[in-house]
């Protein structure tokens, strides 16, 4: 189906929103935002208040790599079954349960130990509570992506973002308003009684139809073929052979024999989309210090009105998306966020006037919120519902590689030229991705 016929009127668009399943996704993305920042931003900041060096506290954030690197486990969340939990829940219910309990687990333990005396044991909690919190994102992808059409992929990710940004709000500025009052240990226990949001949810909501079952592997023409050239082996160890081609191997050779050598311009595009805005994100901080905007401005202006603005941008995404089809938008969102980054390069040559920092960040988050949404509704697109869990994190992996490995060089750019130079820099950098859009745009009108 094109984008053409998938037109839908303004009404239709919006009452989108009022679906059970896309509403579900509020309080699903609110279990996923939550605990980031706790074993990262949040925890460095616990960690300072308690004296750990810099240095140390550095090394600590290299927990937060678990998040990038989901896709080397997300073969077993996609076929592996829980003992007893598969059979009441089903797969993806049963593994985001088991992951919720394994975040809620790790924020008590935390909550448990002193931060100074028992650092190493602070940190494997955290460990096991960004591991799980990254599970859960890789069930909370797959159960979206499965549970409703693609046509309202858009609306589904609108939702998701909401509920993430409003989890992360609260894992931010909510658990140092406690620490405040209270204390670190309290704001954590406090955290994890509010992922009980996201344990109701599973409870609530209904396991979506899925493509295959945990057994179907076997049947698969590249699992057949693999155990014809391997009858030799010991059954053991040929079942455990065969079970690694058909979770691992299958998923992403499913994906190339769909699109053949155009899978190379799709990864290319989604590696490239999220280059201009992580590029500009990394200096945008120093950038508004370095400009002399005071440190309440700041605050007041990126933590209040970024965050408002990006879930207003992320949930009109999702209605364009119901609206205008996802290729479109893909093309409209990849030009707001050049356009927004040149209004950086503006900003940089006018006086730190605050009305004019509110203007640009909140038309930066707005494209944000907007090219995000329409970005996740692309990736669901793309994925083989036979392999959901696998696909989505081999995706979303992708999506951050080159880009922060890019956004690295920041600094580097900003002192070898200024700021204007810069936002000029990171907004071209965008432009690679218009061009791919295009290119995909044709291949789907060829279609």
């Amino acid at each position: 189906m094109t984008d053409v016929e998938k037109l839908h009127s303004w009404k239709e668009s919006f009452q989108v929103y009022r679906n059970p399943k896309v509403l579900a996704m509020l309080f699903l993305g609110f279990s996923a935002g939550l605990p980031i920042l706790l074993v990262f931003g949040t925890l460095s900041a616990w960690l300072r208040v308690e004296g750990v060096d810099k240095t140390t506290i550095g090394f600590v954030s290299w927990v937060a790599l678990a998040y990038g690197l989901k896709f080397t486990w997300a073969p077993l969340v996609d076929r592996l079954p829980i003992p007893l939990m598969t059979r009441l829940l089903g797969q993806r219910r049963s593994w985001m349960l088991l992951a919720q309990a394994g975040v809620i687990t790790g924020l008590i333990m935390m909550a448990s130990y002193d931060p100074v005396s028992a650092l190493s044991t602070v940190v494997w909690f955290a460990v096991l509570t960004a591991f799980s919190s990254a599970t859960q994102d890789i069930t909370i992808d797959a159960w979206r992506i499965e549970a409703i059409e693609e046509e309202f992929q858009g609306a589904m990710a609108g939702t998701y973002q909401l509920g993430y940004r409003l989890g992360m709000i609260l894992a931010g500025g909510g658990a140092f308003s406690l620490a405040h009052f209270y204390s670190w240990p309290t704001a954590y226990l406090f955290m994890a009684g509010f992922m009980s949001v996201g344990v109701i949810s599973v409870m609530v909501i209904n396991e979506p139809e899925h493509r295959q079952n945990n057994e179907d592997w076997k049947t698969e023409a590249r699992v057949l073929d693999f155990l014809e050239r391997k009858e030799h082996l010991p059954d053991n160890i040929k079942h455990i052979q065969a079970w690694f081609v058909g979770a691992v191997i299958c998923p992403f050779a499913d994906f190339f024999a769909r699109h053949g050598l155009f899978a190379f311009t799709i990864l290319s595009f989604i590696m490239v989309f999220r280059l201009s805005d992580i590029t500009l994100g990394v200096m945008a901080n120093p950038f508004y210090i370095d400009m002399q905007y005071s440190e309440l401005e700041i605050g007041l202006v990126t933590k209040t009105v970024g965050p408002i603005v990006t879930i207003m941008g992320a949930l009109l995404g999702g209605v364009l998306v119901v609206r205008y089809g996802t290729m479109r938008m893909l093309l409209i969102g990849a030009i707001l966020v050049i356009v927004t980054n040149l209004l950086f390069a503006w900003l940089a040559t006018q006086p730190p006037l605050v009305i004019w920092l509110i203007m640009v960040v909140a038309a930066d988050n707005i494209a944000g919120g907007i090219a995000g949404t329409t970005f996740i509704a692309y990736l669901s697109g793309l994925t083989n519902k036979a392999y959901t869990a696998t696909q989505y994190a081999l995706f979303s992996s992708i999506m951050l590689l080159l880009a922060k490995f890019i956004g690295g060089f920041s600094g580097v750019v900003v002192d070898a030229t200024n700021y204007p130079i810069f936002f000029l820099y990171a907004a071209a950098l965008g432009l690679p991705s218009i061009l791919l859009i295009l290119l995909l745009m044709k291949k789907e009108a060829d279609r």
